[in-house]
């Protein structure tokens, strides 16, 4: 959201562009609503961006001169904010899709006015109930909704599409998250939403989660999890395909994923990746391949089907880095073979890593988090490589969480690690990767087991809170 708060409700209203009898119907209704209301105005102008097409299609019908208001000013040419033929005094009517604090509506009020426009009005789709009509009045601006929060989700009680659960506990969270325009909480800005907001993914079980994810791999490793009671991947960084095999048979049954670098392997054979979905099926676990993909979509789909490892005939997820877009899941998605194969296979992407001087920053996690929840191919990931509880929001994503140790902070490489409560509790993993910490240990089915047990706890835990 734009003030920046995890909510457990989101109207994405950007994708009725792409269905025109959806844009015309809430045009329509726009219009119907601005007549009612006997508002007149002199011009239109939408809250950039997702607005704008709106306030196009209500300028045509009522045959309104429409402003088009810039987020930021051109560095060359008149350098507007304000687009469009007016003159000071004109009036004019705001159109905005869903409100929170109010704030977008706001920006958009200061520069029309700074053009010297009068602004009285604004229509809007959705208002969320959390503070924008008495932020916004407060600057002399009436704000009229088409719908409010509370209606749209008692509708969709009453078809049946939400359960009353649902809508008790998302009123409870609005009720308790009052905004102020500029981001703050109305009544202190030392309050957590989170505590209000139930469907926070680290306070929902894996159970609950399974139900809302989007990817059928993501469902199944949600379960696979709650059922074998194991949020454990072992990360088989060894160089010998028996060496492999021997940690996967010993630990197997206390992980729920064994993840690979398959092109450290030097002996790599087609028995052994045989060998090797044996051993999952046996002791119930996932295989992911630790590739990174970031790579143009055509050779990302040739890396992942090709070659001597043939990646995507055998490992049921992967990672990639969002480096190149979202084409990095488009060219993964082309190299399988129908609907049926993508339902088994997933990605990771990588929105946060564990080594020291790494070059991600705040836009890069944001970009990253977008690409996972947002278009086409979001059936497609499974998960969020990252180490904080803020990376993502959305509980239909897992998040793996790389660099889990028991008694070590730093390796002579920049590795940094986390104890398995640290990762879970705080930093919001859901799975916790382990390598040497079993791989180099004396007893490693005993090792395996210490870091089962001890990440397992921190979940429940974590969810008994």
């Amino acid at each position: 959201m734009k003030v920046g708060i995890n909510s457990p409700v989101y109207f994405d209203l950007r994708v009725i562009v792409s269905y025109p009898d959806v844009m015309q119907t809430v045009s329509d209704l726009l219009v119907a609503h601005i007549k009612g209301l006997q508002l007149s105005s002199q011009h239109v102008c939408g809250v950039p961006y997702t607005a704008l097409p709106l306030a196009t299609i209500v300028s045509l019908q009522q045959n309104t001169p429409m402003l088009v208001r810039r987020k930021e000013a051109k560095a060359y040419g008149t350098k507007k904010l304000i687009e469009g033929i007016f003159n000071a005094g004109d009036t004019c009517l705001i159109v905005e899709d869903v409100v929170t604090s109010g704030s977008s509506i706001l920006d958009t009020v200061r520069d029309l006015q700074s053009e010297g426009i009068v602004v009285t009005d604004a229509v809007v789709v959705v208002d969320r109930e959390q503070g924008g009509v008495a932020n916004i009045a407060k600057h002399g601006v009436r704000m009229h909704s088409l719908f409010t929060l509370s209606f749209l989700l008692n509708t969709l009680l009453e078809a049946g599409r939400v359960e009353k659960t649902t809508v008790d506990a998302v009123a409870k969270y609005i009720a308790a998250v009052q905004i102020n325009s500029d981001g703050t909480f109305i009544g202190g800005d030392k309050r957590d939403p989170d505590e209000a907001n139930e469907f926070a993914r680290t306070k929902l079980t894996y159970e609950s989660r399974a139900n809302l994810a989007k990817s059928a791999i993501a469902k199944r490793l949600f379960n696979l999890m709650a059922s074998k009671q194991t949020n454990l991947c072992l990360a088989a960084d060894l160089t010998k395909s028996d060496d492999i095999l021997d940690m996967a048979d010993k630990c197997g049954p206390y992980i729920c994923v064994l993840k690979t670098h398959v092109d450290i392997v030097e002996d790599f054979s087609e028995s052994f990746i045989s060998n090797l979905q044996a051993l999952a099926k046996r002791h119930n676990f996932l295989l992911m391949e630790d590739r990174k993909f970031v790579d143009i979509g055509n050779t990302v789909s040739l890396q992942y089907s090709k070659g001597i490892y043939k990646i995507s005939s055998w490992a049921d997820l992967v990672t990639a880095h969002t480096l190149p877009g979202r084409s990095i899941l488009q060219g993964l998605k082309t190299a399988l073979n129908g609907d049926d194969a993508v339902k088994e296979r997933g990605v990771f992407l990588l929105a946060e890593m564990s080594s020291s001087g790494n070059l991600i920053d705040d836009k890069y996690k944001e970009s990253s988090n977008k690409i996972a929840t947002e278009g086409a191919d979001v059936d497609f990931v499974a998960g969020i490589v990252g180490q904080s509880a803020s990376c993502f929001a959305f509980p239909g994503l897992i998040q793996l969480t790389p660099g889990i140790k028991i008694d070590e902070s730093v390796d002579k490489l920049g590795q940094q690690y986390q104890s398995p409560e640290s990762a879970v509790k705080e930093r919001g993993a859901d799975i916790g990767v382990v390598g040497r910490g079993i791989l180099q240990a004396n007893n490693v089915q005993q090792a395996a087991i210490t870091y089962r047990d001890r990440l397992w706890a921190a979940y429940t835990e974590r969810v008994a809170k």
